[in-house]
């Protein structure tokens, strides 16, 4: 377990810088090219592509680390009919075919980009602007779903090891209403 600890801290750095440099420095490189635009009459070339690539590697290693907080949108209607213990076998066999789902993505992302014969990286294509590789910007795909596999693994193991009463799923008003009630106990 430690290599998991290891690699849940690791895995979880990385989204998270990803995420959080991908959305600033494209929101600022944005802003730069639109003052040299409208200011100095001279935008920057390669600005576009690069904001691009930025939000996108952004949005992808967000998703991946959004598996790790389960903040992605479920629609739990059928599992809140379910008795507890079935519930959670439910749950577990959809993390478990979410997992080969995302792994599937992750290694045909990277034959997309190795394949020696057909993949992006032999193919020597360059992009437009930025006259970089396109299999670089490209790696955000298989890289990204591999750490979400790795979330989705380890949220599996965890309802494994969950006891079937605490496996059911919170809906968003009684959130709320939780929520609401720890602010109201804090401010007393």
């Amino acid at each position: 377990m430690k290599i998991l600890n290891f690699l849940d801290k690791i895995i979880g750095l990385i989204n998270e810088f990803i995420a959080a440099f991908g959305i600033a420095a494209g929101v600022l490189l944005a802003f730069f090219n639109v003052v040299a635009r409208f200011v100095f009459n001279e935008g920057i070339d390669w600005a576009f592509e690069l904001t691009n690539y930025l939000f996108i590697w952004s949005a992808l290693f967000g998703a991946a680390y959004c598996f790790r907080l389960e903040c992605h949108i479920k629609v739990t209607l059928l599992i809140d009919l379910l008795p507890s213990k079935l519930a959670k076998w439910v749950i577990v066999l959809a993390k478990f075919i979410t997992f080969l789902y995302l792994l599937a993505v992750a290694y045909y992302g990277y034959l997309f980009i190795f394949d020696p014969d057909f993949g992006l990286k032999a193919s020597g294509e360059i992009s437009v602007d930025l006259n970089i590789p396109m299999w670089i910007p490209y790696l955000a795909l298989p890289i990204s779903f591999l750490f979400a596999s790795f979330r989705v693994f380890q949220k599996m193991l965890e309802y494994i090891k969950k006891p079937p009463e605490e496996v059911k799923i919170k809906s968003e008003h009684e959130m709320v209403i939780e929520e609401t009630e720890l602010a109201e106990g804090k401010n007393i």
